[in-house]
């Protein structure tokens, strides 16, 4: 029967998806070194915020999603970034995939708001794995076998290759879903001051807040 390990080499983007997506390259090994006909693969994929350090503004940052820093010993807890899925040609021992992992630039999913909040270095990752297993026995008849829920591998996204990505597909942006009755009001006051873009209309309101309390 065939056991399976992953390893995760490295991530980029892909520069012309329909929307944000990284490919991961998964590296799959049986270590009973058996024919494989394919791999029906899934994977969920956590972030482990609790495994790498935040410099004093990457922590103000956050707040938003983990409270004050003096708190983060109770906040601090993994949290699902997302599923995907991949089939897995046939090979002999080992081979290695690309794994599609869409993005999403949505300031409304905890797991965006947590990349952009970093500044450098890297997120770690677990991904645990199942799915099935077509193989060869010994007398070539085709058998399957359910990967074990034990399978998992750790990996550290460079956050340069998450920003890079979003720069690559939103340029100099950013994008904000909000309730209709906050849009409405908003569309109306840029109408009203004859606002051009939305961008004119969000900074007057900013410049028109930061006035008041300065006064």
């Amino acid at each position: 029967m065939p056991d399976l390990d992953f390893v995760v080499e490295k991530a980029e983007a892909v520069a012309h998806a329909v929307s944000p997506l990284l490919n991961f390259a998964l590296r799959v090994t049986d270590k009973q070194r058996q024919p494989i006909h394919s791999v029906a693969l899934r994977c969920q994929i956590r972030i482990e915020p609790a495994r790498r350090h935040y410099e004093p503004a990457e922590q103000e940052r956050l707040i938003d999603l983990f409270g004050p820093p003096s708190r983060w010993g109770q906040t601090l807890r993994t949290m699902l970034w997302t599923h995907t899925s991949v089939i897995v040609p046939p090979f002999d021992a080992t081979t290695l995939v690309n794994m599609p992992v869409p993005c999403t630039y949505d300031f409304n999913v905890a797991a965006t708001k947590f990349f952009y909040a970093l500044a450098d270095g890297e997120v770690p990752l677990c991904l645990l794995f199942s799915g099935t297993v077509f193989y060869a026995a010994e007398d070539g008849s085709l058998q399957v076998e359910q990967i074990s829920w034990e399978k998992e591998a750790n990996f550290r996204l460079p956050v340069r290759v998450w920003k890079e990505m979003m720069e690559m597909y939103y340029p100099n942006s950013a994008w904000l879903n909000i309730h209709k009755d906050a849009f409405d009001r908003l569309y109306q006051y840029k109408s009203s001051h004859s606002l051009t873009t939305w961008e004119a209309a969000i900074e007057k309101l900013l410049d028109e807040t930061n006035d008041r309390v300065m006064t």
